[in-house]
Parts: structure tokens; C-alpha cells; sequence
């Protein structure tokens, strides 16, 4: 089981959008390289942001490099960036990545019209998210992170 957010996390998901049919239909003209921030929540335990650069096109992810910093997201397409408690509500499916974007639960920057085209995409990112076999930071004992 994979502690979220960790590489162990990032690389089982990752697995998981690959295998996909779905997504790769859905996403099978989406390009784009794309920052998924973790913002730090002291108290649940992530003590530092995270930040993570995914790659994709052609209806995969070409690429996903955890913990790279602000510097090593280099110029991506979108920055997608919330509190460590918002992703995690976002992955049990208690909040609609759409609509977190939308109301600034999720921030976004980047053009956000080019992502909602991508709904199916997205709605398949949240689900295979949720098909992770995960722990999250805040419901292990600070030994077991990373």
C-alpha cells in the first residue's frame, strides 16, 4: 500500500493511467506538462509542499517525477495546486475536481477552457486516483512517511 503523496503513490498511479483504455481515449489529444502541487499541511503531517511534473500526450503519462520543487516543474501548461487536505478529499471523492477548480478549492494556472474540454479525461484521472491502493500522510505513523 502507498502512502499518499509519496513516488511509491505517484508510480502506482501512473501504472494505473497506462493501462487505461479510458483515459487514452479520452485523452488522446491532450498535451500538455502539467505541476501537481501538495501543499503543506503541518498539522496532518506533510511538512514541506511537493511537487510533482507530469508529462502527457497521445492518451498516456509520458512521464511523472516526484518532489521536483517550484524550480524542477520548469514551464509547464498548467500548475494544479491545493492544500494537502483538498487532495485528499479529491482522491476519496468527496470533492469534484471540476468543481474545486472552479471554485478555487483547486487552483489553476494555465487556461483553464483547455482542461474542462478534457471532463472525461479528468473525471478518469479522479477515478484511477481513487483505485490507488493508498494510505494517506495524516492516518500513518510518522515513521512510515517516505
Amino acid at each position: 500500500m502507498s502512502v499518499f503523496p509519496s513516488a511509491d503513490w505517484l508510480n502506482s498511479y501512473v501504472g494505473l493511467i497506462n493501462s487505461s483504455e479510458e483515459f487514452e481515449e479520452a485523452a488522446r489529444t491532450f498535451q500538455a506538462e502539467i505541476a501537481f502541487v501538495f501543499e503543506a499541511e503541518e498539522e496532518r503531517g506533510l511538512l514541506t509542499d511537493v511537487w510533482c511534473h507530469t508529462e502527457f500526450g497521445e492518451g498516456r503519462c509520458k512521464s511523472a517525477t516526484y518532489d521536483v520543487g517550484r524550480e524542477g516543474a520548469g514551464d509547464t501548461t498548467f500548475v494544479i495546486r491545493a492544500p494537502y487536505s483538498v487532495w485528499k478529499s479529491v482522491i476519496e471523492g468527496e470533492t469534484d475536481p471540476i468543481e474545486g477548480m472552479l471554485d478555487g478549492d483547486l487552483m489553476v494556472t494555465g487556461h483553464l477552457p483547455t482542461l474542462l474540454k478534457y471532463v472525461r479525461a479528468t473525471d478518469e484521472l479522479v477515478s484511477l486516483a481513487a483505485q490507488v491502493s493508498s494510505s494517506f500522510v495524516d492516518d500513518v505513523p510518522v515513521d512510515d512517511v517516505r
